[in-house]
């Protein structure tokens, strides 16, 4: 199943998807050359999660495949941080005689860190009941041994935490460390050494920027806080309470005091704008304040919906990191209209996939 993700075939892979962008975006004029920031070759992915395969005595993970269905058993993922690996094995071995940790057991997550924390999240068909907590604190403590760990058990309306559910990383953006709390079944950057080549490069393209920077759909803060330097204000917006919490978390850990993170959709902030809706969530917050020169956006698979890409064409620079070229290709018909393209760049967040994530700066014209 994994016999492609070998570092020999790396190169040839990046290479195509290189080839595959640039004709995506052929239809843009004057597309800039794009910067090409790759990925290691393995053990670059920071979050994996496995079904657990039960038959008589053995228990192991299994991974299926998203076409036929069929699954696969996984006992290595090349993939996966080597803390992952380690964790994999250790876990394993660990609760194979131990009923109330392995009974029912059916999916174990892991989110890793580049500074070497560890959150497992094990997943029950069945109660979980004190025996397992239990249980479940022997094995935090046989685990540490590996790394810092932390272990979290779910069921059915159930979810017992252990210590916390959240990791801190540390990512390295130039000559400075950004602390970011990441909390499980949140969304991070599944390629930490990729993210901080993302993070360098908006960083480099909004270098002496000035003025206000609205960030949309800003998650945890992860673009936020490592740009905030080359802003007068940053306000960000962002639909999760979770991903909400974190960004205050991280501004503080940071020592930020230029950023504002408010709890609302590119939607909803678009009729704020246009003056259509008052919300609460806004009160102390005055929008007609804030300069709108630059706009960042890192939106889901689907890309930007149609007011939202009448919003960001309102700003002069908008820096769009999108994890769906197609979809970006989409806005781009539109975008193109008001704006040209200056910056074209490529970060091989997920190797040995079809997938890539896109970063494109674009000016007004």
């Amino acid at each position: 199943m994994f016999s492609h993700i070998h570092p020999d075939n790396y190169e040839q892979q990046l290479s195509e998807k290189n080839q595959e962008m640039t004709a995506l975006f052929s239809c843009f004029n004057n597309l800039p050359s794009a910067e090409i920031f790759p990925s290691k070759p393995l053990n670059y992915r920071l979050r994996a999660e496995f079904r657990v395969w039960h038959q008589g005595d053995d228990l192991y993970y299994i991974m299926f495949n998203s076409e036929t269905k069929e699954k696969f058993r996984v006992d290595d993922f090349p993939v996966a941080s080597q803390l992952i690996n380690q964790a994999m094995k250790a876990l394993l071995i660990a609760i194979k005689d131990i009923k109330e940790l392995r009974y029912k057991l059916f999916q174990v997550d892991f989110l890793s860190t580049l500074s070497g924390e560890l959150l497992i999240s094990m997943l029950y068909h069945k109660p979980l009941e004190p025996t397992w907590e239990k249980a479940a604190t022997e094995l935090k403590v046989q685990l540490s041994k590996i790394a810092p760990v932390d272990i979290i058990g779910r069921a059915k309306k159930q979810k017992i935490i252990l210590d916390k559910d959240y990791v801190m990383e540390s990512l390295r953006v130039g000559d400075k460390k950004f602390i970011y709390q990441q909390v499980e079944n949140s969304f991070t950057q599944p390629n930490g050494n990729v993210n901080e080549q993302m993070l360098l490069w908006a960083q480099k393209a909004t270098v002496n920027a000035g003025g206000d920077l609205i960030e949309l759909y800003c998650g945890n803060g992860n673009f936020s806080i490592a740009l905030a330097q080359n802003f007068a204000r940053v306000l960000g917006t962002e639909i999760s309470k979770t991903s909400v919490k974190s960004a205050q978390v991280n501004i503080a850990a940071n020592n930020i005091d230029n950023i504002n993170i408010v709890r609302m959709s590119s939607e909803e902030f678009s009729q704020a704008m246009n003056g259509e809706r008052k919300f609460r969530r806004l009160e102390g917050f005055d929008l007609t304040t804030y300069n709108y020169d630059t706009v960042l956006v890192d939106p889901p698979r689907a890309g930007l919906d149609k007011d939202s890409v009448e919003l960001v064409s309102r700003f002069n620079t908008i820096i769009y990191i999108s994890c769906n070229p197609n979809t970006l290709k989409e806005n781009l018909i539109d975008l193109t209209k008001t704006h040209t393209i200056e910056k074209f760049a490529l970060f091989d967040q997920f190797p040995y996939t079809s997938h890539i994530e896109v970063g494109m700066v674009l000016t007004r014209k």
